[in-house]
Parts: C-alpha cells; structure tokens; sequence
C-alpha cells in the first residue's frame, strides 16, 4: 500500500511538470500569433487609411486578410509588402513644379 502511494506521489508530480511544459508551449504559441497577426484598427492606424480604404485594400486584393466572426485580421509581413511595393526612393518632378 505504502509503494501505490509513493508511485501516485511521483505521478503526481510529473502531471505538474507536463503540465507546466504545456501551459508555456500554449503561451509560446499565443504570443507569436499576436506577434505575426495584427486586426484592422491596427492596419488603419498604422497606415493612416480610413475604415474605407482598408476595405477597398481588402476588396480588390491588394491587402490579404483572415476573417473571424466578422473581424478582420492581416499579417504584418503582408502589410511591410504592401508598403515595400508602394516605396519610391526617387523625387517626383511633376509635382509642385511650373
């Protein structure tokens, strides 16, 4: 009787050790998600765009995006691309000039 209680205590144990192991791979996971995934006001507010904007960048698939229970959702790297693609390093010379 005496050794059931020692084994149960050891396994009793090792459910706390598995179960610290999963309890951070579980937040290791949520935490890259919410470092990989950002949510429209995020996108509008880091761009400057209005609400309609972001849906047109949506609409005629410029900006990739997931929806959950009507909440929209985009990749940060898709967002860099965006502006990546959008970047001019040269001086336009139609502008301002006469």
């Amino acid at each position: 009787m005496n050794e059931i209680l020692q084994l149960l205590e050891e396994l009793s144990k090792d459910f706390v050790i598995v179960k610290a192991y999963v309890m951070s791979l579980r937040k290791s996971k949520i935490d890259s998600i919410g470092e990989t995934w950002i949510d429209g006001q995020d996108v509008m507010q880091t761009l400057h765009i209005s609400k309609r904007t972001l849906q047109t960048l949506r609409d005629n698939g410029t900006l990739p995006y997931s929806r959950v229970n009507g909440k929209f959702y985009y990749k940060i790297e898709d967002v860099e691309k965006l502006l990546e693609s959008n970047y001019s390093h040269t001086k336009n010379s139609g502008y301002g000039n006469k």
